[in-house]
């Protein structure tokens, strides 16, 4: 991949300058977990809506990195000074100012990005005349852009994707993100309890809306089940349930391994996959790790750790079902991204998960941290047959590009309001 020289300095005054011959929309995202090459699948579904965004309108990312990494799970506090401070990725060119702040997820957290970001973005218009910015997640990033709008006398959207309810359990980050969610033009959210969590905080319903997520349809859709199997060293009549995601314990991994030993005591034999590495934010990774062998499960489980989507395609067309037993989620990609690879889903009824498995055509949900409810979901999986094609038809349904429509338009609704008001 070829890179670009630092960015050029950029003008005064969001809205200031001239526009090129051109009318798309230009777009500043701001999003401190877009993918960069030290974690290239960090806030992947950020990356595939813009990329789609980019199709219609001009986009450029500003993706801020910790200067300190302090969560960083391999201990590696200064990894991100090898990524490079612009680079292009497609057509986007993303921009990696570094920034410092307080260790712990503080409520200074946000202000913190504000500082860092004001004069970066104050340069904003002689070669790039943005008309709003897009911010990705509550906090910290919601708050940052709320004061940088505001700094620069433009509008912002504000998408919020899972983790606002977590962090708005403590009282300064509820303050931080009801300020954020107050003075965003539009309020994007990707299931409807996420909307209704933004109303909670204060949000006019008028400026909400609910934007699920969508999926690469080119590339997950089944492949060859029993060249899968082969591949990855699957028997045939073998019943293999698939679990993806971080080693965090809110995804619920080890609750699934208790509830695999409770199909074991049915007279059920099934293999565990679990694919995902460390998180940041968790150091659950070990704990999790000794689960198996606690409850004797230690020959029916394996970890794979890290697993390149390439891989994740065969490991869903390969699978018997998928399940996610995340504590919170707001739309869990993995979830349609299983589906369309024709895999039934079993998942805990958190944020978008509902309405991704409508029927028991698709999968079953069950509730939150209920382990007994996880098993009796999974055995009724493993036990039926499921039209595979039809699963696929539903889980590939919605697009990045479907996504990225409706995106562009809330994002003009906000441009024309602000610019009347």
């Amino acid at each position: 991949m070829s890179l670009p020289s630092t960015p050029a300095e950029l003008g005064e005054d969001c809205g200031s300058g001239e526009r090129g011959p051109s009318d798309r929309l230009r777009v500043l995202t701001l999003s401190s977990v877009f993918p960069n090459p030290k974690e290239p699948d960090h806030g992947t579904f950020i990356r595939y809506r813009m990329q789609a965004v980019a199709r219609l309108a001009d986009v450029k990312v500003i993706a801020p990195l910790a200067s300190v990494d302090y969560s960083d799970p391999r201990r590696q506090w200064f990894g991100n000074h090898r990524v490079p401070a612009s680079r292009m990725d497609g057509p986007i060119e993303v921009m990696h100012p570094r920034w410092l702040f307080p260790p712990f997820g503080t409520p200074w957290n946000g202000r913190c990005l504000y500082w860092r970001l004001a004069g970066l973005m104050a340069k904003i218009r002689k070669q790039y005349a943005f008309d709003l910015l897009d911010v990705h997640f509550g906090f910290p990033d919601g708050l940052a852009g709320a004061r940088l709008a505001a700094r620069l006398g433009c509008p912002f959207v504000l998408t919020v994707r899972g983790n606002e309810p977590i962090f708005g359990r403590g009282a300064a980050h509820r303050r931080a993100m009801a300020e954020a969610f107050g003075q965003a033009a539009r309020v994007l959210a990707v299931s409807e309890e996420l909307r209704r969590y933004a109303i909670e905080l204060g949000v006019d319903p008028a400026r909400t809306r609910t934007v699920p997520n969508g999926i690469d349809a080119e590339f997950f859709y089944p492949r060859d089940r029993a060249a899968c199997r082969e591949r990855l060293g699957i028997a045939p009549g073998e019943r293999v349930i698939l679990s993806a995601g971080r080693l965090v314990e809110a995804k619920g991994h080890h609750l699934i391994i208790q509830a695999l030993r409770q199909l074991g005591e049915q007279g059920i034999a099934a293999r565990l996959l679990i694919a995902g590495g460390p998180c940041r934010e968790d150091r659950f990774e070990q704990e999790l790790r000794q689960t198996p062998a606690r409850v004797g499960m230690e020959d029916h489980v394996t970890f794979l750790g890290h697993t390149p989507r390439e891989q994740m395609v065969e490991l869903m067309s390969a699978a018997d079902v998928l399940c996610l037993a995340s504590f919170a989620e707001g739309w869990p990609n993995v979830v349609h991204e299983a589906q369309a690879c024709g895999a039934p889903v079993v998942a805990t009824a958190v944020g978008g998960v509902p309405d991704m498995i409508p029927s028991e055509q698709f999968g079953y949900v069950v509730p939150a941290k209920n382990v007994e409810a996880l098993g009796d979901a999974l055995q009724k999986a493993l036990s039926r047959p499921w039209d595979r094609k039809a699963i696929s038809d539903w889980g590939r349904s919605r697009s990045w590009e479907q996504v990225a429509g409706e995106v562009v338009e809330a994002m003009r609704q906000a441009v024309a309001e602000y610019v009347r008001h």
